[in-house]
């Protein structure tokens, strides 16, 4: 009877453990949680934490977790999501290079040349050698000469009726405007929108820098440098204002002391009229004159030609660059597309209604949720943790999930990651996107434990009163806890 009563004891004990620990490793983590409200800097703040165990598709821990929060560019998670589910990993833009009129024999083309844009983001790109400005025009060129082209009695014309005439969303700041990374997305986009400037500090801290020079060489700005001297070692420091349409660029901020060719990227001034004007002298300099000046082509003539399809780099290779680096113009880039493909409007507005009919197809309840844009530069982008958790745990079941996996940073090996958890235990692997911007602090994504289960986590801080390197060191607090724990 004892034998049988303990074994009893023991069959009572062996089930309450799992749970005893689930509750201990909660009690930890919240623990942590709390101590970390408790700290400088978050006494005003909102922190919105939720694990789910992606598997069986419950919570295993929530703080805040349905408080509606800005997600910053964690944004991206949904429209890597809904890209990869809606256009396919195998997606690829295509930009037209199309003629009108005809080519007399002594190879003048009496018409005009046309870059028809597709929305590629990566055109005339200077990440890659064969997207750069040289190497795209080298083979627009080398598809001029095959149709004997030696001279354009007419202009180089660019549409981009891809997508509408609203490159930046109402509601991105003024302060993000004129940088890089609110460059804006256009039917053709061209050198990722940007262009660089570039500084030589002074020899004393507080003394006027000077803007030296700017790539590419072609383009047309009109800089305005109130740029000084910050400490050495101080980094890029300088904010670039201007208005997409005009090419008037003022200059404020530090670069560091005694800094030489020191670079800074800004938002191009219109991009599309850029490229054409860029290509136009490309031709001219590679032996095809071109006898005026290029222009807008608000729609297509019936009797265009095509003499080029050019095809940008796959879906998945720019979602790498979309998620690892944190990439907004990609971003947009997607989210436009999405419209055009299923709306026919290549719009903020059909790109944000795409993303909700996945959620809505998927059966994601998305109260609090709000999608403005595909990047997550506007701060009406609204979202809860407990939703990107689902959201998450939904595409750890699409036939995508690894290729999405692939998208995301590792904790303290890569992209907007690379130094974060620099101690984590080599067992366990943490991929997320980050999310960052004034007063707002946000990590997503899986844990893989060394158990094999995957946990799908967010963290997200709303309005502390600290920098944005201690809001990271308090979320990283949180974060380890997460991985160490379950």
């Amino acid at each position: 009877m004892k034998t049988r009563t303990r074994h009893i004891i023991l069959l009572i004990l062996a089930a309450l453990l799992p749970a005893t620990r689930a509750t201990a490793q909660q009690s930890e983590l919240d623990n942590t949680v709390r101590q970390v409200m408790r700290e400088s800097g978050m006494h005003h703040a909102v922190l919105s934490v939720c694990v789910y165990d992606v598997d069986k598709g419950k919570p295993l821990y929530s703080y805040n977790a349905h408080q509606s929060v800005i997600p910053a560019s964690t944004q991206k998670l949904f429209t890597v999501g809904a890209a990869m589910a809606k256009l396919g990993s195998d997606f690829r833009f295509s930009t037209r290079l199309g003629l009108t009129g005809h080519i007399d024999r002594d190879g003048v083309l009496h018409g005009n040349i046309y870059i028809v844009g597709g929305g590629d983001p990566l055109l005339g790109s200077y990440r890659y050698r064969q997207t750069s400005y040289d190497s795209l025009f080298n083979s627009w060129c080398v598809a001029l000469r095959k149709k004997g082209i030696r001279r354009v009695d007419g202009r180089v014309c660019y549409n981009t009726s891809v997508f509408d005439n609203q490159p930046l969303h109402d509601t991105w700041q003024w302060g993000d405007i004129g940088n890089y990374y609110a460059s804006g997305v256009y039917g053709l986009n061209f050198h990722e929108n940007m262009f660089f400037v570039y500084f030589n500090g002074s020899t004393r801290i507080g003394q006027p820098a000077t803007a030296t020079r700017i790539e590419p060489k072609n383009i047309s700005v009109r800089g305005f440098c109130e740029v000084t001297t910050g400490p050495e070692g101080s980094g890029d420091q300088v904010t670039i204002y201007g208005s997409p349409t005009n090419d008037e660029r003022t200059y404020r901020g530090t670069v560091p002391l005694g800094a030489r060719d020191f670079r800074v990227r800004g938002a191009m001034p219109t991009p599309p009229r850029t490229c054409a004007d860029i290509f136009s002298s490309y031709l001219r300099a590679h032996g095809i004159s071109v006898s005026s000046t290029s222009t807008e082509a608000t729609s297509l003539p019936d009797s265009m030609r095509v003499v080029l399809d050019y095809q940008s780099a796959n879906l998945y290779t720019i979602a790498q660059y979309t998620n690892l680096t944190s990439n907004n113009l990609y971003a947009e880039s997607l989210f436009k597309y999405m419209g055009h493909k299923k709306y026919n409007q290549g719009t903020f507005a059909s790109g944000a209604r795409v993303v909700s009919d996945f959620f809505r197809e998927r059966k994601l309840e998305s109260s609090g949720t709000r999608v403005v844009d595909g990047s997550g530069l506007s701060r009406l982008n609204r979202t809860t943790a407990d939703f990107l958790c689902r959201f998450l745990v939904q595409v750890a079941h699409e036939p995508f999930y690894d290729e999405y996996c692939h998208t995301l940073a590792v904790a303290g090996q890569s992209g907007t990651a690379k130094n974060l958890l620099p101690s984590l235990p080599a067992n366990i692997t943490v991929r997320l996107k980050t999310g960052t911007m004034d007063e707002v602090k946000s990590y997503a994504g899986y844990v893989v434990t060394p158990s094999g289960q995957t946990l799908a986590f967010a963290i997200v801080s709303n309005g502390h009163e600290c920098s944005s390197a201690a809001i990271g060191d308090k979320l990283a607090k949180i974060l380890l806890r997460i991985a160490t724990a379950y």
